[in-house]
């Protein structure tokens, strides 16, 4: 009965081991799904050709460096989606302070956004999941 007992304990303590390492390196899976960082590149240009486009979002992107906002927004999102990136721009409210933006004109970046994923046949599972880790970061872009 004492074998019988240890070994219990051993397997439930491999058990959760094992779903404790899963959980440590997180899976690059969406990072793939969406093409790797060329992926993300060509995202980032689709989405940039869209803000270009629009007169009520653009005026928020008049003093800022298309390069460097496309280079931003690339280590970011590549971050996000667990790829090999690591985004040590600004904050995201150190970014957005000061720039007002309201509850439509936040809308209207996302449904850009969209269609910038969209137009790079990004997978509607796949934009859900990118999605979901961008919410995250809505009340740090909108100050009310």
């Amino acid at each position: 009965m004492k074998y019988v007992h240890s070994f219990f304990i051993v397997l439930v303590l491999q058990l959760c081991l094992g779903c404790s390492s899963k959980n440590l390196v997180p899976s690059d899976e969406l990072y793939q799904d969406i093409g790797g960082h060329q992926g993300i590149e060509l995202l980032v240009d689709a989405f940039v050709k869209r803000i270009v486009k629009d007169k009520v979002i653009l005026p928020y992107f008049a003093k800022s460096s298309v390069r460097h906002f496309k280079q931003g927004f690339i280590n970011h999102l590549c971050g996000v989606v667990n790829g090999p990136c690591k985004y040590n721009g600004d904050s995201m409210i150190d970014i957005h302070t000061g720039m007002n933006i309201n509850e439509a004109d936040f809308n209207r970046v996302v449904e850009l956004l969209i269609e910038a994923m969209e137009d790079v046949d990004i997978s509607y599972q796949s934009q859900n999941k990118i999605l979901v880790k961008l919410a995250v970061l809505r009340p740090e872009i909108i100050k009310m």
